[in-house]
């Protein structure tokens, strides 16, 4: 189900304030001002994320990144997106989260608005996104080409290379497999 409040209710305050006591408002995001109100992840999602950020954490850590999991990500106070994953440069951190990223991770969700944040990456310079489809266990990979996140097209083997993590993805035999100079792991 979709709703669109076009107006707030008076007691809007209240409803907030009872989904930050209940912890249902971790996900959630603000774009341009307009709450948006994010559902908790399913167990797919919620697998695959985790999987993945225990296979190339590390790695991000060796290459200077800091790697984050549900980590606000900010244009602005009213302005920020909550991306599955992110991978900063530590000069990108905040109080409130992250200033920047170098790379964030959408992992797919029934009806969820991965494809239209793109746009917002873009902006804060984001140079590398990996958009996740955790059940069939296959990424796609945009990266920014002047100034825009562009779609990566696969190698003719079907593997994707992150400049950023310095990883290559592919998908073989239902799984995902990462490799790295050095390393591999299955997701």
């Amino acid at each position: 189900m979709r709703v669109v409040m076009y107006e707030a209710p008076p007691d809007v305050e209240a409803m907030l304030a009872e989904r930050r006591r209940l912890g249902l408002d971790k996900r959630d995001e603000m774009w341009d001002g307009v709450l948006h109100m994010v559902p908790p992840p399913g167990e797919a999602h919620a697998e695959f994320s985790s999987e993945f950020f225990l296979a190339v954490g590390h790695l991000a850590k060796r290459r200077g990144l800091v790697p984050r999991m549900e980590t606000g990500l900010f244009r602005a106070v009213d302005d920020y997106r909550v991306p599955d994953q992110l991978y900063r440069r530590p000069d990108q951190g905040s109080d409130r989260g992250a200033e920047g990223a170098e790379l964030v991770v959408e992992v797919r969700s029934p009806r969820d608005e991965t494809y239209e944040k793109i746009d917002f990456y873009s902006g804060l310079g984001v140079r590398e996104m990996i958009v996740a489809h955790p059940m069939e266990r296959r990424v796609e990979l945009v990266r920014a080409v002047g100034g825009r996140l562009m779609p990566v097209q696969p190698g003719p083997d079907g593997a994707l290379g992150s400049e950023v993590l310095g990883i290559t993805l592919r998908t073989i035999d239902g799984k995902l497999e990462i490799t790295w100079d050095g390393g591999s792991a299955t997701v």
